[in-house]
């Protein structure tokens, strides 16, 4: 097994006051450089137009850079898997945290479109396989007891990049050139990398167990059964996930009412309602269960699909809430398929499984993108047809996802009545 010395293991799950006051920093650490890489993630596509006015490309070249990102995350995740649980797993965060970072750097000196589509691709390389490193960190650090919360806490930062990172990014953009917010990302970083070399527990991963080729380790990482039911839960969430997300901007403007003016307004709900819900969902997950809290969770999930990509012409009053409430669902949803998906895996597999697990993300929303924009139609100055559709089929997935949660069993907890 890891050894965490810095973890109170007592089974009350109540840690000491020190105890507690590290796990804090930790948990501060990690979040503030998850936050970074999101907003990194998230800020190209709103500085589209000065992006396509500034180095002169068309919105074909652009979908590149954008799309450069997840393509490189998925590749450098299945790249990076057979070695994650060779090295200490606090050294490889700490790398892929300063090649993100210079990634993100990178993209602010871009003078032309071919060295930012560069830039992206080194940023979403180091990007993909920081998040899952993150997540390992968290697996290896809390105890089944905090887990849940910790989870909750750590991917509470897509909402604060939703509704603080994003917007900030976007004024610093406007008023100082799109270069600014990527320098800008980079400098707020560096303290942070420091910060977590400093608290992060000195867990080494084990070398019992492990194959001496990387790319067979690789292929047992695939190929466990516990595994790829964990993928596969994975990619059924994303693909539901992504095949609406994407088109609700263009079907709010379009079918329901709300101008492009009051969009931000609407994501900004939903990110402050993901920022409440997170980490109250991590708190449940720890004093129900996973499992439970998940079964709870998809049915509003999948409902709010169906109501949200159906919606007449509202208005910004009715159709804001509505998109907040899918947003902390899916958010919601993700903390509790995270926290038991991390239960089930072997500490000593948790790197390589986690790099893979990012591949697999980032791969599956791509797909879900694209399976929606198969289906829907206009938009461009005309009504948005078929969303209903693709919400009935992302609902479809969500509610599937039930069976194979249910196939999902976690190693230190005794199998559950709902398997």
């Amino acid at each position: 097994m890891v050894a965490a010395p810095t973890v109170d293991p007592s089974a009350t799950g109540r840690p000491k006051s020190d105890t507690a006051g590290r796990e804090g920093v930790i948990l501060l650490a990690l979040a503030a450089l998850h936050f970074i890489g999101l907003v990194d993630f998230m800020i190209v596509m709103p500085l589209g137009p000065q992006l396509l006015a500034d180095l002169g490309i068309d919105a074909r070249q652009f979908s590149r850079v954008v799309s450069a990102y997840t393509l490189s995350a998925g590749i450098a995740g299945f790249l990076a898997a057979p070695w994650l649980d060779r090295v200490p797993r606090k050294t490889a965060y700490i790398v892929s945290s300063l090649g993100l970072l210079a990634g993100t750097a990178a993209c602010g000196l871009a003078s032309t479109s071919p060295r930012l589509l560069a830039a992206r691709c080194v940023t979403g390389g180091f990007g993909g396989v920081h998040g899952a490193l993150a997540l390992a960190i968290v697996a290896d650090a809390f105890p089944p007891a905090r887990r849940g919360r910790a989870t909750g806490m750590l991917m509470s930062a897509f909402a604060v990049a939703s509704v603080a990172g994003v917007p900030l990014g976007i004024v610093l953009g406007s008023r100082f050139g799109w270069q600014a917010p990527f320098f800008t990302l980079a400098a707020l970083g560096l303290p942070l990398v420091a910060l977590a070399a400093w608290v992060l527990p000195p867990v080494d991963t084990p070398a019992e167990g492990i194959r001496r080729n990387p790319f067979a380790h690789l292929l047992e990482t695939v190929a466990a059964p516990a595994h790829r039911r964990a993928f596969a839960l994975i990619a059924l969430l994303m693909v539901g996930a992504f095949s609406v997300i994407p088109f609700i901007g263009t079907a709010f403007v379009a079918n329901v009412g709300v101008t492009e003016r009051q969009l931000p307004a609407v994501f900004i709900a939903g990110g402050l309602l993901a920022l409440v819900s997170t980490p109250l969902v991590g708190r449940l997950v720890d004093r129900y269960g996973a499992g439970s809290v998940f079964r709870g969770i998809v049915p509003v999930s999948a409902a709010m699909m169906v109501v949200l990509t159906n919606l007449p012409a509202v208005g910004i009053a009715v159709a804001a809430p509505m998109a907040a409430v899918l947003m902390a669902a899916n958010a919601s949803r993700m903390v509790t398929a995270m926290a038991l998906i991390m239960s089930s895996i072997e500490p000593r597999r948790r790197g390589s499984f986690m790099s893979v697990n990012s591949a697999v993300q980032h791969v599956a929303s791509g797909l879900g993108t694209t399976l929606g924009g198969m289906i829907v139609a206009g938009g461009a100055g005309e009504p948005l047809r078929n969303f209903g559709t693709v919400g009935m089929l992302a609902a479809g997935a969500t509610i599937a996802s039930l069976w194979l949660a249910a196939r999902i069993r976690p190693l230190d907890e005794p199998p559950q009545r709902w398997r």
